[in-house]
């Protein structure tokens, strides 16, 4: 193995050890937790579409990682089988018209 590649790889388990012990994260921080780039979290905070906070100047903008999780897992896909149930649900409780 190269000596950079090692070096490049310690690197990024020092970043996330750093980020595990973090409650407020940096743009750089929230985009290494969420995977999405720095450009799309800016595009995101623009539209109000993830929670975030400001700095007293209103020039630096953080996320608080436990509300940036929550907002990673906000909208759950339904199964297969939990989409098949509702739609039983649905037709059983809700006939209307034909015989009575």
């Amino acid at each position: 193995m190269d000596l950079n590649v090692i070096h490049g790889e310690l690197q990024e388990i020092k970043q996330l050890t750093l980020l595990s012990a973090k409650k407020a994260l940096t743009m750089s921080d929230a985009s290494l937790l969420t995977g999405l780039s720095k450009s799309h979290l800016y595009k995101m905070v623009c539209a109000r579409k993830i929670p975030y906070y400001k700095s007293q100047g209103g020039k630096l903008t953080y996320f608080d990682k436990s509300e940036l999780e929550a907002w990673q897992l906000m909208h759950r896909v339904s199964t297969y089988d939990e989409v098949e149930a509702k739609a039983q649900t649905y037709c059983i409780g809700s006939k209307k018209g034909g015989k009575k």
